[in-house]
């Protein structure tokens, strides 16, 4: 690098410091714009939770409105993530009337603080009347402010009219609370007087395909369910493993740079990128945030990915599971537990004598073991469905795995002789020019459901299209349960010490079940699990119908996160969400089958045919037989998958018959789904039987090869 071009990146670098968030009404802004006194009562409330009247409401208001016309910014909606999984805006603009003409740019404090949007076509499984159609959106302080697209955007909560939750935010909020009061009642158990809030820390690694978007408007099943319901598997896929942290390519790095800006800009802290698995695949990290901050930031990562993909002629699909024969995008949500000054998961140089540590990672294990369906729930989907279980994610059992040092830890705890933690093993290279290196407390057992990885749990089952918030709402719920139950023995216990460790020790000898270190994909583990009494719930369908049992629906009554109507509407809403995915693509291979597929099939048997005919006297014998063989191929598959197709139209109606949600799910997934399956088989053989021209819509490798 010549003088010139360092001097170009030090300038870039410099830049990004400057630019990074000035799209976001931060902390450091609000205290710049805001006089010291409202500042104060502001932190207050977003802190303590206080209540903010509305003189000073109308102040934060008239501050932030500033800062966003200041930006450029006309209008503002508040911003919510309703259950659909995405999120939800509804744009006003700042312009009131004057009398007698003209307008005013104006926004109050009561404006920042509710809005009020029409309910009535967000999903709400029964929590509301038809009639009932107003909805309430509530300003959420702790998530900040941000400008995207010349409009600010506040992050609220949403609720119905009688304040059911009808979002995933309200939850996520509620099991942010329970997991911080009770954990501060264990720590004030067990002698800390100095903290006043635990805060649940996420970080969520996003993973994504990126095609190129004329090939994209050729595959209806793409623009309308998001995966590829037909197609053969190319000559190359991943079996090289070449693209995996391969070299970035030139278009690739570019859409990336765009994407990295564009986030920076709104505050959300892009750290790392590199290709993944699969061929076309790659992946974005962000650093750790606030659970429900990290939550805001993933939906805007994913709908930053879609619009700049836009702007270089891409298309960036978030379905887990888009292509068949290759690995799916998965979503690793990273989860940890921290008091404001340290990680309660961090182990420590000495963790078996990390008394806090050990005590959360306790909890952590034993409520994954008694809750581990309501952890299947979380990352469950009819599109999920397509991922969980290969060699790419982990199975459909939930496991935890601790590594090394911990497992060892966890074994001298059972045999009653707590003595020193295993040392950290030296990785010796035999190589003078390396220097030492020493293996971290655990390393990352990939087909692990839910893995210790140094100072965290990462959650690896969650779906690359799903919002964050489910699965951390379940995380924190059954962390704040088993926290909430050490916490009353702790406070009634006589010698705290002596009931510390046996609260420990008990958890760990209660769920040493759910602890496995060894290849989740073996049949030798499925086969043990079962022994273990582990729950394999294969489909979403089982999964969800686990929501309605009566554990699951208190424990989330009992720490305040969801009312049982609330968990039931959820249940339902689940599945009425799995019908209608499995419907939308069967309709959707129905039509493409028969507009599409068997035209095309037809139309280049009748060329093989007339060939054949005409070369008839030309060519050898030989030539002739393979020629005929494939023309009776072409027509055998064809006649068979339009038979399929027959009988798959006449039993998607069916299922409109079926009054109960759950019965109608569980009919979608034995009946059509097979049905589908089959179709594909059939229409797969003819891809690769049909001449590349002939063929109706772009193969896989057009898809993931040529970009």
């Amino acid at each position: 690098m010549n003088n010139s071009e360092y001097l170009h990146e030090n300038k870039r670098e410099a830049e990004v410091t400057t630019f990074f968030g000035q799209n976001v009404f931060d902390d450091l802004t609000m205290r710049r714009r805001l006089p010291k006194d409202i500042y104060k009562k502001v932190k207050k409330m977003i802190d303590n939770g206080e209540d903010l009247d509305p003189s000073v409401a109308n102040m934060v208001a008239s501050a932030i409105k500033d800062w966003a016309i200041e930006k450029g910014a006309t209008h503002y909606c508040h911003w919510f993530q309703p259950m659909t999984g995405r999120t939800a805006e509804k744009h006003e603009s700042f312009i009131e009337p004057f009398i007698g003409g003209g307008v005013s740019m104006e926004f109050s404090g009561k404006q920042l603080i509710k809005g009020e949007p029409d309910a009535s076509s967000f999903p709400n499984g029964g929590l509301r009347a038809t009639f009932e159609a107003r909805g309430y959106t509530a300003w959420d302080a702790t998530s900040p402010a941000f400008i995207k697209d010349k409009t600010l955007y506040i992050p609220t909560a949403f609720c119905s009219y009688w304040g059911e939750a009808l979002d995933e935010k309200t939850p996520l909020l509620r099991s942010m609370q329970a997991v911080s009061r009770e954990c501060l009642r264990v720590l004030r158990a067990i002698g800390d007087t100095t903290t006043q809030k635990v805060t649940t820390l996420v970080g969520a690694e996003q993973e994504y395909f990126l095609i190129d978007k004329r090939l994209y408007q050729k595959r209806k099943d793409l623009i309308l369910t998001g995966r590829t319901l037909f197609g053969a598997n190319p000559p190359k896929g991943q079996e090289m493993e070449d693209h995996y942290y391969g070299s970035i390519k030139e278009s690739i790095a570019a859409f990336m740079k765009e994407l990295d800006i564009e986030l920076w800009k709104m505050g959300v802290y892009a750290k790392i990128k590199h290709n993944e698995v699969a061929p076309a695949q790659h992946e974005i990290v962000p650093v750790f945030s606030i659970a429900n901050i990290a939550t805001d930031h993933n939906q805007l990562v994913m709908d930053t990915l879609v619009k700049v993909a836009n702007h270089h002629g891409l298309v960036c699909l978030l379905h887990p599971k888009p292509f068949e024969g290759v690995n799916g995008s998965g979503k690793h949500n990273n989860w940890s537990i921290s008091t404001e000054k340290r990680n309660l998961l961090e182990p420590g140089e000495t963790p078996h004598q990390n008394t806090k540590f050990l005590l959360i990672l306790s909890a952590v294990i034993a409520a994954v073991d008694e809750y581990a369906p309501l952890l299947r729930i979380s990352a469950s989907s009819a599109a999920n469905d397509r991922r969980l279980g290969g060699h790419e994610a982990p199975p459909a059992i939930i496991s935890i795995y601790l590594g090394n040092q911990l497992s060892d830890i966890i074994r001298q705890i059972l045999e009653g002789d707590l003595r020193a933690s295993k040392e950290k093993d030296v990785l010796e290279l035999h190589v003078d020019s390396i220097p030492t290196i020493f293996q971290d407390v655990t390393d990352r057992n990939r087909t692990s459901p839910f893995a210790f990885t140094g100072n965290k749990f990462e959650f690896r089952m969650c779906s690359s299209a799903a919002s964050i918030a489910s699965p951390n709402i379940i995380i924190n719920t059954i962390v704040a349960e088993h926290l909430r139950r050490i916490a009353d023995r702790l406070e009634k216990a006589e010698d705290v010490a002596t009931e510390l460790k046996a609260v420990i020790t008990e958890n760990i000898r209660n769920h040493e079940r759910i602890i496995f270190d060894g290849d989740g994909y073996s049949r030798e583990w499925a086969e043990e699990a079962k022994r273990r009494g582990l729950p394999n719930l294969q489909s979403a369908v089982e999964a969800f119908l686990e929501l309605y049992k009566e554990e699951y629906i208190e424990v989330f009554d009992r720490n305040g996160v969801m009312s049982p109507k609330e968990t039931l509407a959820r249940a339902e809403i689940m599945l009425e969400d799995y019908c209608k995915v499995i419907h939308i693509e069967a309709k959707t291979m129905v039509d493409m089958a028969k507009k599409e597929i068997f035209p095309a099939c037809y139309a280049y048997a009748k060329t093989v045919a007339d060939g054949l005919k005409s070369f008839a006297e030309f060519v050898p014998e030989d030539f002739m037989s393979e020629e005929k063989n494939k023309l009776t191929k072409i027509l055998r598959y064809s006649g068979e998958a339009q038979k399929l197709v027959a009988k798959l139209e006449e039993d998607l109606p069916k299922a409109h018959n079926i009054k109960e949600t759950s019965d109608r799910a569980k009919y979608f997934k034995d009946v059509i789904l097979p049905e589908m399956e089959e179709i594909r088989s059939h229409c797969d053989e003819l891809e690769d039987l049909v001449e590349e021209k002939a063929w109706p819509f772009p193969s896989y490798l057009d898809l993931l090869f040529r970009i």
